[in-house]
């Protein structure tokens, strides 16, 4: 998340359906289709059933947590930390920051698979998207060739992502909806198993894994967060803005991963390949085999986009709070322009070692598959400390106020969106450990180590480097515009009251008080 300040007077404001498009263009990847096309017409109720317990829970409780601190620095730190105290926080925006940088390895090896497919010859470019080595060498030049435009500054960082989004996100996913639509009306042979019904077999539990990743293709709604207070009345609109944001995001989710189903059985689909391959299907049915490589640049040029967000987001907001005296000086240093050149360099370098698991894993699609569900593991605990938070935070700063409330009076409805947002999550985080039974992911004490050591390993630091902060750490500019926590600001002094004497005391002595009313001269 980008950290910044935000304000509550501005004079222009989002319309309902112009908030609704930023949230679907926010969220909506196409990269983690065919995660869920194996499950045919049950996919369907994966998606509902996210968008019910997590999405919209997610959204909404943001908004009014933005909207309680949006004159204050430090999003989902400020968030969790006025609940829970500055080690908690850190924690929090520890994991948002350390998520993404997780992720990148994994939708960059989509974006591998999509300069595979630029050629013109399907079984090569088969070969070749499955080849670690070529895999490798493109994941780390997307990543790296990202970070050199994040060093040129939020405006090169803004246009990219801007048009990137367009032609590799929305655009392909329109596209894509529109050839199942044509395919099927025109006689296309249906290759989804239509019997599985949409509701799931839940005593299947392993099959549950991979649908529990579906939680992340929601993730990164909370940013949206930030824009409650620049929509005429918040109370009212913002609802209806994430309602129909979610709706539009979920039809799109849904009818794209029926338009892979239809023309790619199940048995068929690959995590990283079967995206492109679904266009090509679709283009050799209608004799267009030239748009091909089009659309694999096209959605090429979507990942570095989404990318480029994401490098210069979380890591600007852990730079942010870094500065307030959280991180050593060596990670507050930044280049001629002000960006956050250190922390860019040691994700990196943590991408660079991720991407060379490679070596050790089965296969392109496992070593995709376990990433993903270890960024799902630490994104779903940030989420948990989050909800919590918005629930401890009635109680403890109930008189702050909220421009934009979850509920007209009491704490019910919060109680209610937050506990279906917290166990929504907490239930995907323990499926995400089960390996899924559609993909090989070799050894299952690689599975359960990578998994869990992860975990460890990465809620451990923050801890580690919170224990050992010390005063230099903290940037005096940067302190000064960090507002202090409710808990940390003085209490305001009682009102002093005058002393009086006991009862009495003025008789037994035979002294009265030549201040009070009944002595004073007339």
């Amino acid at each position: 998340m980008d950290v910044k300040k935000t304000t509550t007077s501005t004079g222009f404001k989002l319309s309902v359906m112009t908030l609704a498009i930023m949230n679907v263009t926010a969220v909506v990847s196409l990269r983690g289709l065919p995660a869920e096309a194996v499950y045919g017409p049950s996919s369907a109720f994966y998606y509902l059933f996210a968008a019910i317990v997590f999405l919209i829970p997610t959204a909404m409780v943001a908004a009014e947590l933005a909207a309680m601190f949006s004159d204050k620095q430090g999003g989902v730190f400020r968030w969790v930390g006025e609940a829970f105290g500055a080690r908690t926080g850190f924690l929090a925006i520890w994991l948002q920051w350390i998520e993404s940088t997780i992720w990148y390895p994994t939708v960059l090896t989509f974006g591998a698979v999509s300069i595979a497919f630029i050629g013109t010859n399907e079984p090569h470019d088969m070969a070749l998207a499955s080849n670690k080595v070529f895999t490798l060498c493109m994941v780390l030049a997307i990543y790296w060739i990202a970070t050199l435009i994040a060093l040129k500054g939020l405006d090169w960082v803004g246009k990219i992502s801007k048009w990137g989004g367009m032609i590799g996100t929305i655009i392909p996913a329109g596209l894509l909806i529109l050839l199942g639509i044509v395919y099927i009306a025109t006689g296309g042979h249906n290759n989804m198993d239509m019997s599985q019904g949409f509701f799931p077999d839940l005593s299947k539990f392993d099959n549950l894994v991979l649908a529990s990743s579906i939680f992340l293709f929601y993730a990164g709604m909370e940013m949206m967060g930030i824009h409650v207070m620049e929509v005429k009345n918040p109370s009212k609109n913002y609802p209806k803005a994430i309602i129909i944001g979610s709706l539009v995001t979920v039809a799109i989710f849904v009818l794209g991963t029926f338009s892979l189903g239809f023309v790619i059985p199940a048995k068929d689909i690959s995590l990283t390949q079967s995206l492109l391959i679904g266009f090509d299907n679709y283009f050799k049915y209608l004799h267009l085999s030239w748009a091909g490589p089009i659309i694999a640049i096209a959605l090429m040029f979507g990942v570095l986009a989404g990318v480029l967000t994401w490098v210069a987001g979380p890591s600007k907001g852990i730079f942010a709070v870094g500065r307030a005296g959280y991180l050593p000086p060596f990670f507050q240093r930044t280049n001629k322009i002000g960006v956050q050149r250190n922390i860019l360099l040691i994700q990196g370098a943590i991408v660079t070692l991720l991407a060379l698991l490679f070596v050790v894993m089965p296969s392109v699609q496992s070593f995709y598959q376990i990433l993903s569900q270890l960024t799902v593991l630490l994104y779903l605990i940030m989420y948990m400390l989050m909800f919590s938070a918005a629930i401890v935070l009635r109680y403890k700063m109930k008189s702050t106020p909220r421009p934009f409330r979850l509920g007209k009076g009491g704490n019910g409805v919060m109680w209610l969106i937050g506990l279906v947002g917290f166990f929504g999550s907490m239930l995907a985080f323990v499926l995400s450990f089960v390996p899924p039974s559609q993909i090989a992911t070799g050894s299952s004490t690689v599975w359960y180590s990578v998994l869990v050591i992860g975990c460890i390993v990465v809620v451990a630091a923050p801890f580690v480097i919170y224990a050992l902060r010390k005063p230099s750490w903290r940037d005096p500019q940067a302190a000064a515009e960090f507002a202090p926590f409710h808990w940390e600001q003085p209490a305001a002094p009682a009102p002093a009251t005058p002393k009086t004497p006991a009862a009495g005391s003025a008789a037994k002595s035979g002294k009265t008080d030549p201040k009070t009313p009944d002595n004073r001269k007339k």
